[in-house]
């Protein structure tokens, strides 16, 4: 899997998913079994994820790249 993400895309992703699982867990209700924590809790979860990692499969599904990386 190359990188599909730049810097900016993954800071955000990483900032964006952990103010998700936070809240899920403080005022969603995630922990009690609430729809809508469970929901944010794995959005946070894929978005953390993919932050780390650089990269997004939905990008990939439509050809679509922030990562200015080139081919060798």
């Amino acid at each position: 899997m190359k990188p599909n993400e730049n810097g900016v895309d993954r800071a955000l992703r990483l900032i964006l998913g952990v103010a998700l699982l936070v809240a899920s867990f403080m005022w969603l209700g995630v922990a009690a079994g609430a729809i809508t924590g469970i929901i944010a809790a794995i959005i946070g979860a894929v978005l953390v994820l993919t932050g780390l990692v650089g990269f997004c499969p939905a990008y990939r599904l439509v050809g679509m790249s922030t990562c200015k990386i080139k081919d060798a």
